[in-house]
């Protein structure tokens, strides 16, 4: 497999495959929505668009990054979610970056959006579809967010079938700029438990993957058939 790390905005071509990658925090915490009982994350365009959609559907979830705000039901934190019973509910997220990666690429065929969490599946997918090219979103750090980067790297290296030792690709994410604001409280809307949270690798069993649906980018589990032991 050819693996591609491109920028949000290197991103010149529809790619057959992508996988759109931010650590900390979007697809951390989508994946904990997912956990917590939620049918269907929706990608909003704008924090408009996830009003808009709040207003005609109110009892859709809304998610944004940054403090609390009206209209707004929750934080984009995977450690302030964790008291949330989201059993059949429709949540609408929009973050600076994980939800901007993803709207950029909805024209692929194939998209997943990935995080340490659900690395292992994510990679189970892309073994499974046997592809030859892989485009992976780095998306934050304008494409050079050491988090993101080594995530995309480790899934990457699973997808091929390789016995990839986690560890390095962990401590570089933990080393991060993004790890070093979520700790040290520089970030609204986080908690410092966030990092420990984001590295917490294959918590869950499912991948991510992004499609149109009535107009809107909406996440879905997938649960890989076949997976290689880690």
């Amino acid at each position: 497999m050819k693996a591609h790390f491109l920028g949000i905005a290197d991103l010149t071509d529809v790619p057959d495959v992508a996988v759109v990658v931010d650590v900390m925090r979007a697809y951390t915490v989508a994946a904990w929505a997912f956990a917590k009982g939620a049918e269907r994350v929706v990608l909003a365009e704008s924090l408009e668009d996830a009003l808009a959609l709040k207003a005609l559907r109110p009892d859709w979830v809304t998610l944004k990054d940054g403090s609390p705000a009206p209209g707004f039901d929750l934080v984009n934190s995977p450690a302030l979610l964790q008291n949330t019973d989201l059993s059949g509910r429709t949540v609408v997220q929009k973050t600076t970056a994980g939800t901007v990666g993803a709207l950029a690429v909805k024209d692929a065929p194939l998209v997943l959006c990935a995080s340490f969490v659900v690395a292992e599946a994510t990679a189970g997918l892309l073994r499974e579809r046997a592809s030859r090219e892989v485009t992976f979103v780095v998306t934050g750090g304008s494409g050079r967010a050491e988090e993101d980067l080594a995530c995309a790297e480790y899934i990457a290296g699973r997808a091929g079938g390789d016995a990839v030792d986690a560890g390095p690709y962990l401590r570089r994410a933990a080393a991060s700029r993004s790890a070093a604001e979520l700790t040290q409280g520089v970030r609204e809307g986080s908690s410092p438990d966030d990092v420990a949270f984001c590295l917490e690798l294959d918590r869950f069993p499912f991948a991510m993957a992004a499609a149109v649906e009535d107009s809107l980018m909406g996440l879905r589990q997938v649960t890989p058939a076949n997976s290689l032991p880690a």
